[in-house]
Parts: C-alpha cells; sequence; structure tokens
C-alpha cells in the first residue's frame, strides 16, 4: 500500500496539549463566569457567542503556551508512533508563542527531531501521509493522503470525514493504512459487529432491518437526545437529555458518539460487548469514526461494510429528507469524503436494486468465515 516508512503529522493543541478546556478555564477564573462555561458548549471557531469567544485571546499569549497541560497518554501516543513512522508536529501559532511551543514539544517528545517541528499556519503545504487534526478546515485543505479528524465537541457535527475518538483508534487506523493486505480477515461466525458505512441515503438501515429479520442479527440500542418523531416509537433509541448524555460520555460508557442534525448519538460499550460475547451479531448502520472504534475494539470480530450507491441517487434522498438546508449542504459537499471511506473497508456492496444483494453477500462473507 506504502512503499516507505509513514511520515505522520500531529496537530498539537487539542492533539497532543489541552488548548480550549485549559483556555476556559483561564477565561472562567478571569471572570469569575458562574456556571462556568464547559467544553461542550463549544460548537466551532466562530460560535457568535463573545463570552465563549474571547476564549481564543489566550492562545496569543506565550504563557498560556508554555503551561499547557499535556494530555493523558500523549507521550506514549508519540513515542509508540516514532516505532513505526517518522512523526511530525505541525502547528499553527503565532510567531509570538513559536520559541515557547518548540520549547514544549523539544522537552515533551525529545524523540521527534527539531527539525520535525513544522510552526505556522499554512498546514495546507504540508505534504504527508497522515495528518491527524481537530480542526476540520485544516483536514478539509490538507494535501495529506490520509487527512484524519481528532473528534472534539467541536467538530462532531461532521460527518464524511476519516476520524478517530482516541489515541488508541488512531494508532489502530496506521495499522490498517500501513499493513492492510497482511491483517487478519473478518471472522464473524463466533459473532462479532457488522458495521455498514456509507453515505446518507445508501441503504444503510434497510440492509440492517433486512440483517435482523432474516438472519436473526441483533441491532443495539443506541442512546440519544434527538427526540422521537410525533405518533412514532422507535425502540433503536433511547432518548435522554444533553445533560444525561454528556454524563455518559464523560463515564466512558460510550464505544463511539457522533451528532446528526444538531442531536447527538451514541452507542453503549457494555451492550455491544454483551452481544459479541455472546457469540451473536449485531449490526449497526455508522460513520466512519464509529467503524474504525469498533474495528479496534473488536479487531477480527468486526466487519466494514460499505454501502455504495449511484451518487445521484444519494443526493435525491438528502434533498428529500426533512433536514435543515445547512444540513443537507454538507452531506451533499461531503459526499467525496465518504466515498473515499471505502478503502478502510473489508467488503463492498451495492445497494442501487435494494438491500437484498448486500443482504446475501454480507452473510456469504460472514460463513466464510
Amino acid at each position: 500500500m506504502i512503499k516507505y516508512r509513514l511520515q505522520i503529522g500531529l496537530d498539537v493543541d487539542d492533539v497532543l496539549y489541552d488548548c480550549n478546556a485549559y483556555a476556559l478555564e483561564w477565561l472562567n477564573r478571569e471572570e469569575q463566569i458562574d456556571p462556568p462555561l464547559h467544553v461542550y458548549d463549544i460548537h466551532g471557531w466562530g460560535t457568535g457567542d463573545e463570552r465563549l469567544d474571547r476564549r481564543i485571546r489566550y492562545f496569543s499569549d506565550p504563557h498560556f503556551v508554555e503551561t499547557q497541560p499535556i494530555l493523558p497518554g500523549a507521550k506514549e501516543f508519540v513515542r509508540k508512533l516514532t516505532e513505526v513512522a517518522e512523526v511530525f508536529f505541525v502547528s499553527a501559532v503565532p510567531p509570538a508563542c513559536m520559541s515557547a511551543r518548540a520549547l514544549r514539544l523539544r522537552e515533551d517528545f525529545p524523540e521527534v527531531p527539531a527539525e520535525n517541528i513544522l510552526l505556522g499556519t499554512r498546514k495546507d503545504l504540508v505534504q504527508l501521509d497522515i495528518l491527524l487534526d481537530d480542526g476540520a478546515h485544516n483536514i478539509s485543505r490538507s494535501p495529506a493522503t490520509y487527512p484524519v479528524l481528532f473528534r472534539k465537541p467541536w467538530n462532531v457535527h461532521l460527518s464524511g470525514l476519516i476520524s478517530v475518538n482516541t489515541y488508541d483508534d488512531f494508532e489502530h487506523l496506521v495499522e490498517i493504512l500501513r499493513a492492510a493486505s497482511s491483517l487478519a480477515k473478518p471472522d464473524l461466525t463466533k459473532g462479532g459487529v457488522v458495521c455498514l458505512v456509507g453515505p446518507t441515503g445508501s441503504g444503510k438501515n434497510e440492509i440492517a432491518e433486512a440483517l435482523v429479520r432474516e438472519h436473526q442479527m441483533i441491532r443495539p440500542v443506541s442512546v440519544t437526545t434527538r427526540p422521537n418523531k410525533a405518533g412514532s416509537d422507535d425502540d433503536h433509541y433511547k432518548v435522554v437529555s444533553k445533560k444525561e448524555f454528556f454524563k455518559l460520555a464523560n463515564a466512558d460508557k460510550f464505544l463511539e458518539t457522533t451528532v446528526y442534525s444538531g442531536h447527538h448519538f451514541g452507542t453503549l460499550t457494555e451492550e455491544l460487548d454483551n452481544i459479541v460475547s455472546a457469540e451473536k451479531c449485531a449490526v449497526i448502520p455508522i460513520d466512519i469514526c464509529g467503524a474504525l472504534s469498533m474495528k479496534n475494539r473488536y479487531r477480527s470480530r468486526a466487519m466494514l461494510v460499505f454501502t455504495r450507491c449511484r451518487r445521484e441517487r444519494v443526493v435525491l434522498d438528502i434533498v428529500s429528507r426533512d433536514l435543515d438546508p445547512t444540513d443537507k449542504t454538507c452531506r451533499i459537499l461531503s459526499l467525496d469524503d465518504e466515498y473515499r471511506n471505502e478503502e478502510l473497508c473489508d467488503l463492498t456492496v451495492r445497494t442501487d436494486r435494494g438491500p437484498a444483494e448486500a443482504v446475501h453477500a454480507i452473510t456469504a462473507a460472514i460463513t466464510k468465515g
């Protein structure tokens, strides 16, 4: 796949060092904000909330950069990456803070050479095999072969992009990209998880329903903040408040989370573990970020299935859905990224003629083991 030692670029703020939460800590203390602002309040860089955006002023303070807490596990994460790849730090930082940033990186990550510290604002000029960044604008402009979004509260609403939730997920993604041909093939003959990955409107839900109905697979109940539609009683979802959802997330109860149309969704780790340990098969329509989390946890007992459908049919489905116009636009614009995710899946199925052909291909692949 890639013929040489991988070159991996790592963003710094909120990838290796705590930035936004730390800035809010400074802001809450300085302005004595009560109740204090929380990192889950951040939904983007131009939030429109003047008070929340005042945290950004600290990003240009050298003392802030000098004292940013290193994120738990960051040192071990970088050390492990340097064993399999050439690692670069790619950080957008104001000139006044460049010395402080470089000195911190050299002190905390001595295994990365000084010449691999790239400071500036033009990340779009840096050609790498893989870039890990929490800024969606950097991911969308990156010339990297595989730009990877690090999921944070301010970017979870984005879909289609290759994304990871944790360092462990990213390490497994690197493993997939390094040795795709030598990785163990999925084996769900004694249970596992079928992850259906594909654009909105590519038939994921129809395939999942058929696998449950005709092949006794189990569709786990997702926890969501989205209210049930009027007159419906959807047993695929457990509706909770945002406060309850974030409480579960902070307690590490979710294996993966995502956001659609402003509503949060999460898969409970315990429920999925119970299905797999009972040697049964779960089936989940899911984005690529969640699918990679599943692959990381269950390894060969997770099968990533890409649902491929003609682009015009997908666009028509998106346009006809009861979605916010901005959400529709984002989903259509992300289609190129969605189709690119096929490279990371174990199996591709066609859905243009309905779910039957896809169901047959999936069950046949499981039977072969």
